[in-house]
Formats: structure tokens, sequence, C-alpha cells
């Protein structure tokens, strides 16, 4: 418990700081919680419980001392896209499947924090997260249409309720709107005058406080209503344990989405900090977080980026600061159940609504459009799937899209030969440049490890390369530490082959790099060739001292061999003379 030894620590002078920013998260976190319970389909009160618990054990099992967890955009919409078509329009189901897939959420991370897979925050990448996010703000945005214009006849869909919500203006109820439209003004304005006040909480007290002085319900307002009892009760022996089956993918999904962005809150806000975050302790502690979600009645939760930057914003010093908003939390929950049984629906979608834009970047997404192209149309992708098929298939298109790019990019990947400036410094040779090759040397370098699967291709450029030369080169020198990176067969027994058919052509290989663990790999694969064939060495510039130094051998070698001619000649010559001048004497 990282934590732990934080609080037995503490700091006198950090309490001021960190009571007042847990009191801000606090206030943010109410009307946010309650709001996204609503987006589920289950009782608001559940999106309190998912607060308390949730953080007191990250506050104990956390190593960022900003974060804040709790309920989050992302996951309550995945979530709700997973519970629903199970729940058949069962309420008491729906709680039921929604504390279930939590709990496996949070089971979920303890195994991959257990198997040290911490790594896996990187598992989805930047461009599917973003088009992801953006996703699930314009669904939920259109989702609470509804509950704003206060029309109830429009259909579930995304898409079909685009289509379906012009024709159904009509049936505006305009009392609704108005409440709606209030809350956002008064929000706009506390922002626009005092940015630092929890706008959201003021327009939610204020809209409250209208529904109980002059009943809004009476005028068809729809209110939350009941919540039942403060403390969380659901009976669960009835739950259908048949259903956890079709809960295994989804939970899952959730597990990875949440830790993604649970990272990226985590790893950005201790960067600002100066300090870092341990990847899989924070796993467990996520893990932790949702199981102890679940067992509280309530559901999975993440990093909620808003909450944790209102408590960097308020200077928040350590974990207590979510402890201090827990307990606040608890005595709402406690002691003025009655008071919010009386928020108006609409003030709450437009809460919801007014939350959700944070999650939106379009300008984001289209500054990678200049950028990289690639990033671009798989976060465009990303947000067209996520809209069209639904959360948990587009998440799931996307990463294989993401992981078909890879692959691709892994399987025919670019490569450049390699040459030397006036100072030796090694430069790939371009048209633009003018990198010169070294003569007899041909350096080439490619830009993937290899696997069986390129393999092939490797050797149709190496030999391409070498076909294009004007005179062959009588050494190749391969940057070995790029792409010789582990031990496959394929690769070792293509290579064995590469080194026979450059012997028939007079050309001697050189691997530069990984010089230990090639040889190994040699060893193991029972590749013996002779350093006429083949030659393992440190990395280039050794490679290319090494020729050189042959070369001048060879040279010398080459020199004697004329000096000695040109002096055998010379004798030769010599002993012609005497020859003639002995018979000339005779004659």
């Amino acid at each position: 418990m990282p934590g732990l030894e934080t609080l037995f620590k503490y700091q006198l002078s950090d309490l001021g700081p960190d009571v007042k920013a847990g009191l801000s998260v606090a206030a943010v976190a109410l009307p946010v919680a309650i709001a996204y319970a609503e987006l589920m389909g289950v009782n608001a009160i559940v999106g309190l419980y998912a607060c308390i618990l949730p953080m007191f054990v990250y506050a104990l099992f956390g190593t960022s001392k900003q974060l804040i967890i709790g309920p989050d955009a992302a996951t309550c919409a995945v979530i709700a896209a997973a519970v629903s078509p199970l729940a058949m329009g069962d309420d008491n189901t729906r709680w039921q499947l929604v504390i279930v897939m939590s709990l496996m959420t949070g089971v979920w991370c303890l195994i991959a924090a257990r198997f040290r897979l911490g790594t896996f925050a990187d598992f989805l990448s930047r461009p599917i997260l973003q088009g992801l996010l953006n996703g699930v703000a314009l669904t939920i945005v259109v989702s609470q249409i509804g509950k704003i214009f206060g029309i109830t006849t429009l259909p579930s869909g995304f898409i079909e309720r685009l289509i379906a919500f012009p024709t159904a203006l009509i049936e505006t109820h305009i009392p609704t709107l108005l409440v709606a439209v209030a809350t956002l003004a008064v929000t706009v304005f506390i922002r626009k005058v005092r940015s630092k006040w929890p706008s959201l909480l003021i327009a939610m007290v204020l809209a409250t406080t209208a529904s109980v002085l002059f009943d809004l319900e009476k005028y068809g307002i729809s209110i939350v209503g009941n919540l039942g009892d403060g403390l969380p009760s659901i009976p669960m022996p009835d739950f259908p344990p048949g259903l956890i089956r079709d809960l295994v993918i989804p939970s899952l999904n959730l597990a990875v989405i949440s830790f993604v962005s649970f990272m990226m809150t985590a790893r950005s806000f201790a960067s600002k900090n100066g300090y870092t975050v341990d990847a899989d302790q924070e796993l467990r502690a996520l893990g932790l977080a949702n199981i102890a979600s679940a067992l509280s009645q309530g559901f999975a939760v993440s990093a909620a980026s808003s909450r944790t930057a209102v408590n960097d914003m308020m200077g928040g010093k350590t974990q207590l600061v979510s402890i201090v908003a827990a307990l606040t939390i608890l005595a709402v929950l406690l002691f003025s159940m009655d008071l919010l049984g009386y928020i108006p629906m609409p003030a709450l979608g437009m809460v919801l609504v007014i939350s959700t834009f944070s999650l939106m970047s379009f300008r984001s997404i289209f500054s990678m459009r200049k950028r990289n192209r690639g990033a671009f149309f798989l976060c465009i992708f990303t947000l067209c799937a996520v809209l069209v098929v639904g959360l948990i298939s587009g998440v799931g298109l996307a990463v294989l899209l993401g992981l078909l790019q890879f692959i691709r990019v892994i399987f025919r990947p670019t490569d450049q030969l390699l040459g030397v400036d006036e100072q030796g410094m090694l430069h790939s040779i371009t048209k633009d440049n003018e990198i010169k090759p070294i003569e007899g040397v041909l350096i080439y370098r490619f830009n993937s490890p290899l696997t069986y699967f390129n393999v092939n291709y490797f050797k149709e450029r190496l030999n391409k390369h070498l076909d294009n030369q004007l005179k062959r080169p009588a050494w190749v020198i391969v940057d070995a530490a790029v792409s010789f990176t582990h031990n496959d067969v394929s690769v070792f027994s293509a290579l064995n082959d590469i080194v026979t058919a450059l012997k028939a052509k007079g050309v001697t290989l050189v691997l530069a790099g990984r010089r230990t663990s090639i040889k190994r790999w040699l060893e193991k694969n029972k590749i013996n060739r002779s350093d006429d064939d083949l030659l393992v060495v440190p990395d280039i510039y050794f490679a290319i001292r090494l020729i050189q130094s042959k070369q001048q051998i060879q040279i010398k070698n080459v020199e004697d061999r004329r000096a000695e001619e040109e002096l055998k000649d010379k004798e030769l010559a010599g002993t012609d003379k005497i020859d003639k001048f002995l018979l000339s004497d005779s004659d």
C-alpha cells in the first residue's frame, strides 16, 4: 500500500490544501456521478456508491498523488452498451449485470497485474483512444437529447436517433427544455465569472431548489425520484449465472480501455508534478478499486480526468484528497437523500452533456492529418466504427485495424543503403544528399525485426540492391542490431541460403551488431561458416574498419606480388643480357 506509507508520514502543512482540494473534487464528482448512473439506466444513487469505496482503496494502493478515481464517461458507455441487450428491460437484472461486469473487470486487472502486464497501457494507440473518446462523447450527447427536449419517442440507436430527431422536435416539452437551457446558462456564466467554482454542482443545486420550491414535476418535468435507502442493498442470489459467459469479452475490453485512459491521466499529472508512477501497481490499484465498487453495489471506475484536474488546480498534495472527497460524498449519501430525488432530469442530462465535452478534441484529430495520415485514418475509422456499429464492436474493429497497420509496417518495412560523409560518419544514401557508398562495400539496413513472414522480403530487397550496383561489391554489411532481434528458425534458415547465394557471387556477408547473441543463435541453428562466407562483428563502424584493413592487406599483397614479379623480370632481363654478351664474345 504505497498510499499508506504517505499517510503515516503525513505532513500537517499539506492538510489545508488537501482538505480544500478534497471538497472541490467532491463538488464536481457529485453531479457527474449521478448523471453517469442515469446514463447506464440504473438508480442515480449507484453513482455515489461508485465513488466512495473506490476512492478509499485507490488512496491506499495507488502511486499517483493527484489522480482521482471514479465514474468515467468511457467506462460507463462501455458498460451500458454491454448490459443493455442482456437486461431485456429488467432494471434489477441490469443493476446485477453492472455489478458483475465491474467485478470481472477488477479481476482481469488483478490477473494482469499478477503477470506484470502494466506495459499493456500502450496497447490502445493514441489515435484509437482519441477516436474512441470522441465517439463516446458524441454517443452520450445524442443519448441525452430526449431528456433535454422532453421527447420520449426517440429510438435508442445513435444513427436512428439522429434521423428521427428533426421530425420529433414537434414533440418538444417547452418547460423541460427551459430547465435544461437554464442549467447550461448558469454553468457557462459561473465558468466565465468564477472559473474555480464548482459550476456543475451550483447549477444542480439551483435546479434542485427550483424543483422543491415550485414542484416542477406538476409541470410535466421529470425528476430523479425515489433513490431508496442511503446504503446499498440489492438481491444477488437470483442472478442467472449463464449471463457471466456473455460478459467475459466485454469486461476484458472494459479493463483494457479503463487502464489505458487511466495510465494516460496518471502519467500526464505525474510528469507535470515531477514524479513517476508504477504501471503494474496502478493496474493492481485499479483492479482493487473496481472490486471495491462492485462489492458496494457500484459500477466500474477509472481515472476521472476532470476531477484529477480540479485536484491539481486546487493544490492537492497527497492521497488524502481522495479520502476527504469520499467522506464528503458519504455524508451526502447518508443525510441528503431526499433532496437528491428532486433533481430534474433535464438538468441531469445537460450536466452529462457539459461534462462530456471535455472528451471531444476534433482539433487534435485533424492535426494528425498533417503529421501522420495513417494515424488520422485510424482515428476517424475508430470514431465512425463506434458510432455505426456500437462501442464494443467499434473498439474491436479499431484494435484489429491498428494491428493490421502494425503488421503491414513489419511485413513490408522501409530499408536504405548507408554511406559515409567526409568525416567518416554513417548516413542514409538518398537523391538529395551527397553521401557516397564505400568502394567495394554495400551497407544495408532493414527497418524491422526479421520474422518468418518478412524474411523473404528481406532477401528480395537485399538481392535487388546488390544487382543494382554498377560494380558488384565484395562485401555486404547488414545492420543486424535493427533486424536480428530474436532467434527465429525461419530467419536463420533463410540466412544460411543467403550466405550460400552470396558466396557463389564472390560476396562475403557481414552481420554488424548483437555479436554475442547472433553467434549463439547461429550455433543453436547449426550454421557453421568460415570467415570468408560470414562474419559477425560488434557494429557497422567495426565492420568498415575490418574490411578496410583486409582491403589494405589485399592491396599490399598484390603490390608485393607485383614487386616480386618485376624483380624476377629484371633478373631474367639481366640474365638475357649476359647470355647475349657471352654469345657475342664467343663469336
